[in-house]
């Protein structure tokens, strides 16, 4: 599925090089819970306003007079920053894979908010791998379809997408879909439901992100920004950095 690639534009079209100040993108929910502690040791905490759940404002100030965290939905970090309206940003591997920017640049591996992208079947139905490779076509419902897409088309499987932006595991016992792909932590929301996992797409942790351009035109502030999560890191839990 080819996404609609971000609408290319000038930092100063959106008042970001007059003030100097770096936009940092972070995600909502569980992924911001976990980069709160990480975020103290780089010296740019957002303002305490910002983790808590009753601030209707979406962009916040940081211990660091020059950056600004902005805090948007988890799949919208990526089009921020690939659009330049976010300089760098935080987000999981699944949005990456999901949308494939190539002006995103993925540097580091935080190592935080793991978890699995699996395609789930009713639990009491078995799950023979040989009967897929009689299949030619199935339905799943999923909030990634171009992962999904990718993934039974390289067993020659055409999937068709029933397009869901939450509660996937509804859709098998609905009738919508045979299968779900979706994004996994501990399992117990799917065997809530009567699922199972049957297979393991990819594993998923979260990434920090910068936009290609600002790399190349503001370099000392996206590599001090990047330095610091890199310090911050190591004082924590040290991880594997993507090379």
């Amino acid at each position: 599925m080819n996404h609609p690639r971000p609408a290319h534009q000038t930092e100063t079209s959106f008042g970001t090089e007059d003030n100097g100040r770096i936009v940092l993108a972070l995600p909502k929910g569980r992924i911001l819970k976990a980069v709160s502690p990480l975020m103290s040791g780089t010296g740019m905490a957002p303002a305490p306003e910002c983790l808590g759940g009753d601030s209707r404002k979406l962009r916040f100030p940081t211990q660091d007079p020059q950056v600004d965290v902005v805090r948007v939905r988890s799949f919208d970090v990526a089009t921020f920053v690939a659009s330049g309206g976010a300089q760098v940003g935080v987000c999981g591997a699944d949005v990456l894979m999901e949308f494939d920017y190539p002006e995103i640049y993925a540097p580091l591996d935080l190592g935080i908010g793991a978890c699995r992208i699996s395609v789930a079947q009713p639990a009491h139905l078995p799950h023979d791998p040989q009967e897929w490779k009689r299949w030619s076509e199935v339905r799943v419902a999923t909030k990634y379809p171009a992962i999904t897409r990718r993934f039974f088309a390289a067993r020659g499987i055409n999937a068709t997408i029933v397009h869901l932006h939450g509660a996937m595991e509804l859709a098998p016992m609905l009738g919508l879909s045979r299968l779900i792909v979706d994004l996994v932590d501990t399992g117990s929301t799917l065997k809530a439901n009567g699922l199972k996992e049957v297979e393991t797409i990819a594993q998923v942790t979260s990434r920090v992100i910068v936009n290609r351009t600002a790399l190349k035109t503001r370099p000392e502030q996206i590599d001090r920004i990047l330095s610091r999560f890199r310090t911050a890191l190591a004082a924590s839990s040290p991880v594997a950095e993507n090379v």
